[in-house]
């Protein structure tokens, strides 16, 4: 019966979520200079996880640069995961993966908040978010928790101007944040090819206008809403990934890295080159730099090109 009753939810907040009347309209948030780069080029670290999530993530991290220049007291980071649905990692963002960057974060004296807003069949978020159990999980970490759409007129429109997206309705809270982090999974998926830190941004969006964007031109639409601003860090779990299928399910492997970077493009080129050392049958493209939202990402200058990042390994 609960089965029944979450199923039947979620179709009303599927076909019936709407965008509110007499929200503000703003510009997007001015882009921040990249805070992780090595004689003047972006910089993507990965590291081979060692079974050890904290100290995995932190030799990542200090790879990349160390999380000390990103935030202080007085700032407020918006955290945002991978909590499309409640489905088990890679499906979902693992909380001990998310607990771990938390509490790292914490250590900078800024506050800190986790942001998300569920797809269609899987709204309120509120529900998915105790599924998953991320509400006892976080219990006690001085850390706040938005489910986006409990908070009607917390939102703004953002002019865009894109190719596809004019403008886009996101949280305001996201918005007046100082830093942004977001922690996508590394995964395929089966309307957008691919789900990294360049589609996250779907979560961030009004439930209301997400229907009409899966309709048409999903991988440049998807791109395109990074036009309302972007992260600052980008931390890849990909120590289970899904070669085939997704969002929510799909075939498993585990290559066993992390990867971060202040760059969503070069990040999600080296975790397609993950995916792709993996023979499975998904709708990748052979060449990362062929793939739809890559090329969007590109045209609309959200990161670096070819030739123009540094990848360093541990």
């Amino acid at each position: 019966m609960a089965a029944f009753v979450d199923t039947a939810e979620g179709i009303f907040h599927f076909l019936a979520d709407r965008v509110p009347s007499g929200l503000p309209t703003v510009p997007p948030r001015p882009r921040s200079a990249n805070l992780w780069h090595q004689d003047g080029l972006p910089i993507v670290s990965k590291v081979t996880a060692n079974g050890n999530v904290e100290a995995s993530v932190i030799r990542c991290l200090d790879l990349l640069g160390g999380l000390s220049r990103l935030a202080s007291a007085g700032d407020t980071i918006m955290v945002k995961p991978n909590l499309n649905s409640p489905d088990p990692f890679p499906g979902s963002t693992d909380l001990g993966f998310l607990k771990t960057v938390l509490s790292l974060l914490l250590q900078t004296r800024a506050k800190v908040i986790v942001g998300e807003s569920s797809g269609g069949m899987w709204r309120p978020t509120r529900k998915t978010m105790a599924k998953a159990g991320l509400q006892a999980s976080l219990a006690g970490m001085g850390v706040g928790l938005i489910a986006f759409d409990d908070h009607p007129r917390d939102w703004v429109h953002i002019d865009i101007e894109g190719d596809h997206l004019r403008k886009v309705t996101m949280p305001r809270s996201a918005y007046e944040a100082t830093k942004l982090i977001y922690l996508p999974c590394l995964k395929t998926h089966n309307l957008a090819r691919f789900s990294m830190s360049l589609k996250l941004a779907m979560g961030l969006v009004h439930p209301g206008e997400r229907l009409a964007m899966h309709l048409s031109h999903l991988e440049q639409k998807v791109v395109e809403i990074n036009l309302a601003w972007q992260p600052d860090l980008v931390i890849i779990d990909g120590r289970k990934v899904f070669i085939s299928g997704g969002p929510d399910k799909g075939e498993v492997a585990e290559p066993n890295v992390i990867l971060a970077s202040g760059d969503m493009v070069a990040a999600d080129v080296e975790a397609l080159k993950v995916l792709l050392s993996y023979k499975a049958r998904n709708k990748l493209m052979p060449n990362p730099w062929g793939s739809p939202q890559i090329v969007t990402a590109l045209r609309h200058r959200l990161g670096a090109g070819e030739g123009e990042y540094r990848l360093l390994t541990a």
